[in-house]
């Protein structure tokens, strides 16, 4: 179970790149997303959800695998992260393109509260502070698209 765990947690190989593991995570994020697009809005919020879940979990164990509070190597935040960001928006591949670089911004800036929801203990923490630059990063998209329709 711990190795499939951390199997999760790094999104396979993804988390273990040498470099910007996070990015490899937030773009397997944004190939879900482009893959799933298509689906109805309540199906596309469980998979966010789901995938939320499960990084809870899944992080929780490899940040006791790897003896680290927030390890480079897990990216399933990433991947939820992007998830919730694109939530709703109906964005073509363009528009994907602007989510990933809106949530890279967030997820790497932290601005409040995403700082200070990182010191939430274990998993929680680890994927609070992605998930709050998601909905920055989700919000801002979603009048970007409005303002340029051709994102969609």
């Amino acid at each position: 179970m711990n190795r499939f765990a951390v199997w999760l947690a790094t999104a396979g190989p993804l988390g273990y790149a040498p470099i910007a593991p996070g990015t490899a995570g937030s773009a397997a994020g944004i190939a879900i997303y482009l893959l799933t697009s298509h689906w109805p809005l309540p199906a596309q919020g469980a998979l966010a959800v789901g995938v939320t879940a499960v990084g809870v979990w899944a992080a929780t164990i490899a940040a006791r695998h790897f003896d680290r509070t927030d390890p480079s190597h897990v990216v399933i935040d990433e991947v939820a992260g992007q998830l919730v960001t694109m939530l709703g928006t109906g964005a073509g591949w363009k528009g994907a393109l602007v989510g990933f670089l809106l949530f890279r911004a967030f997820d790497i800036a932290k601005p409040w509260p995403a700082n200070r929801l990182e010191a939430l203990h274990g998993g929680l923490g680890i994927m609070a502070d992605d998930l709050m630059a998601a909905l920055y990063s989700c919000a801002i998209l979603h009048v970007v698209i409005w303002l340029v329709p051709g994102l969609r």
